[in-house]
């Protein structure tokens, strides 16, 4: 396994790190902050337009649809840098929805990635529900003359109030599941919005009677559709585990620098032992992150199989993520606590990916029923 990015992609990189650190700045992404609270929708939409005329939102499309043909660890390379800056942009939405259209979709719904690519159409993956599982959706699909018909609510989806469409899963008469694009202004779809501990809004959808056509069904063309659930799953899940390594080495690097300088007793406090304890904890911690995270989407872009290793990366950014940014808070003090001074977002952050997640302890639970399962 060779986790290093090639040049290409170390560019790709380098120039979202620019981008959002000149534009994704804490006074950009407080500015975005006081808008959601005041109605608005949590997306910085000027720094969506940078990123998209920067050729990052196409990149990791293939060539014949404008991209680069960077894939998945394309879109992680930019990702990681989006954790960083803890940037309020849909870019793991979005392009993790394009890559998918991009594989599975009909050619009226290939014609949306140009779009797409642009920041002109967003979509979003609807995949979360009050009582059914991500991989076991309550939402179900019926036939309905030559399409389908669905019926279902979805809870917490990213970005929903931005979105112009959604992938929306559910749960076919077959006994499969799988993966329908909705059109965000479609009759029979009520979308409400949700607050978040982050700040960050989200979209509740009600699904009712909504009469989909059939190549509204990804994967329907080619009698894939019951696959692409899970491979939309384990790719939203990867992202977000490496979101998390951004968001967690940034939160890290920015609480090194201020016990270099805090003085207590007349002494920096990074020279006390327990201090520097914690501090390295956490550093291994996040490593530990870094490495599940890019482990798993690396197999999953070699399209090796990866349902351990995205379990296992799920596992430690839940488990690992919150004892890093504890700590990181820990060791600030009371500024940690201070919405002024930046820290408090990558705990915030932290925390919502650990609840999309599903927290640490079913990730452990499932790969313990696996590994008894093979014994």
């Amino acid at each position: 396994m060779d986790f290093e990015l090639d040049d290409d992609q170390k560019a790709l990189s380098q120039l979202a790190a620019r981008i959002l650190a000149d534009r994704a700045t804490p006074a950009a992404v407080s500015a975005v902050e006081e808008a959601a609270a005041a109605d608005g929708d949590g997306v910085d939409h000027a720094l969506w337009a940078d990123l998209a005329a920067a050729g990052l939102l196409a990149a990791p499309l293939a060539e014949e649809n404008g991209g680069a043909g960077m894939g998945l660890i394309g879109a992680c390379a930019v990702l990681e840098e989006v954790g960083r800056r803890v940037a309020p942009v849909p870019y793991l939405e979005c392009v993790l929805s394009a890559l998918a259209i991009e594989r599975f979709g009909s050619g009226p719904l290939r014609e949306r990635l140009a779009a797409m690519a642009a920041g002109a159409f967003v979509v979003a993956p609807a995949l979360v529900e009050a009582q059914g599982a991500p991989r076991r959706p309550a939402t179900r699909a019926v036939t309905d003359g030559d399409g389908w018909r669905l019926d279902g609510e979805k809870i917490c989806v990213p970005c929903g109030l931005a979105a112009d469409a959604f992938l929306v899963t559910a749960a076919f008469p077959d006994g499969s599941s799988g993966v329908v694009f909705v059109e965000a202004g479609a009759a029979g779809l009520e979308r409400q919005r949700q607050n978040t501990t982050s700040g960050r809004p989200e979209a509740l959808l009600r699904l009712s009677s909504l009469e989909v056509a059939p190549d509204a069904v990804l994967g329907q063309e080619t009698s894939e559709h019951g696959e692409v659930l899970d491979w939309l799953v384990d790719r939203v899940t990867a992202a977000l585990t490496v979101t998390a390594a951004g968001c967690l080495d940034e939160a890290l690097r920015i609480t090194a620098s201020y016990v270099k300088e805090r003085k207590q007793f007349d002494r920096v406090i990074a020279t006390f032992q327990a201090v520097g304890q914690r501090a390295a904890d956490a550093f291994t911690d996040t490593l530990g992150v870094r490495l599940t995270a890019w482990q798993a989407a690396w197999r999953l872009s070699a399209g090796l199989p990866a349902t351990d290793e995205v379990t296992i990366a799920k596992f430690w950014a839940s488990e690992a993520g919150q004892r890093v940014v504890h700590t990181c808070q820990h060791l600030h003090g009371g500024i940690g606590m201070d919405r002024d001074y930046p820290v408090h977002r990558y705990f915030l952050l932290a925390k919502q990916i650990d609840l999309a997640l599903g927290g640490a302890a079913p990730q452990l639970a499932d790969l313990g029923k696996r590994i008894a399962a093979s014994a």
